[in-house]
């Protein structure tokens, strides 16, 4: 929940007039609601691509305040994050609500980014693969497993996110390669075509170290992405 429309506009211009610099990366940009339309202008005649932050599991109708998938897709949008720790831990979303959210994207022809992750007592309680197995289980019992190909996967240690904790490139490694396998475990083709992304606090001077690991595809992008140089280093690395 941050930027005004004079933000969007330099910030977007900046990282636009850079993506032919970028080489073969994929760029998606994920703005408040309200900054949609701004951002897409920005962006129309670049590389990079739209994307949502939320949205809601039912179609057009009596819900007030809310954004459905045809809004979304309206307004220019391919992508939406779904299931952010954020949403989890703030709105009290459950698993069963980001599987019919990944649903719902889906059925309009929007590429989910579905978040997964554990909090600092879970993985002192030795329950972190548990928590991301059932996180991940309830989207594949809803969307079918065949439909986890047109997903991204993107862990957020919650632990690890402002807190001053830092989740190691090995510790990051172990959980991708376990979502993967826990994918794979139920179609193969599914674990080698999803993308899963790594969203515990991404900077500038930790991508290089953790997109070299090789079940890390990419960065899910927080606080880094507010400014301009930083979140182009990170594409850089990537």
């Amino acid at each position: 929940m941050n930027g005004r429309r004079a933000m969007a506009h330099e910030l977007c211009t900046a990282i636009a007039n850079e993506m032919p610099r970028l080489g073969n990366i994929d760029v998606v940009l994920c703005p408040p609601f309200i900054l949609l339309d701004e951002v897409r202008k920005m962006i129309t005649d670049s590389e990079c691509m739209l994307g949502a932050q939320d949205l809601d599991m039912h179609d057009d109708g009596a819900y007030t305040g809310q954004v459905s998938a045809g809004m979304l897709q309206d307004a220019g949008c391919e992508w939406v994050i779904i299931g952010h720790s954020e949403r989890r831990t703030l709105f009290g979303e459950s698993n069963l609500t980001v599987g019919q959210k990944a649903k719902q994207a889906l059925a309009h022809g929007l590429k989910p980014i579905v978040c997964v992750g554990e909090t600092e007592d879970e993985r002192k309680a030795g329950q972190e693969t548990s928590i991301v197995q059932g996180q991940l289980q309830s989207v594949i019992d809803e969307t079918g497993i065949d439909s986890c190909k047109d997903m991204t996967i993107a862990y957020e240690p919650v632990w690890a996110i402002g807190t001053g904790l830092t989740a190691t490139p090995e510790e990051a490694q172990a959980m991708h390669s376990f979502i993967r396998e826990q994918l794979g475990s139920q179609g193969d083709e599914t674990a080698k075509a999803c993308r899963i992304l790594y969203g515990g606090s991404m900077k500038q001077d930790n991508a290089s170290s953790l997109l070299e690991c090789p079940d890390i595809d990419g960065g899910l992008i927080g606080g880094a992405s507010l400014t301009a140089d930083e979140f182009l280093g990170i594409c850089r690395s990537a």
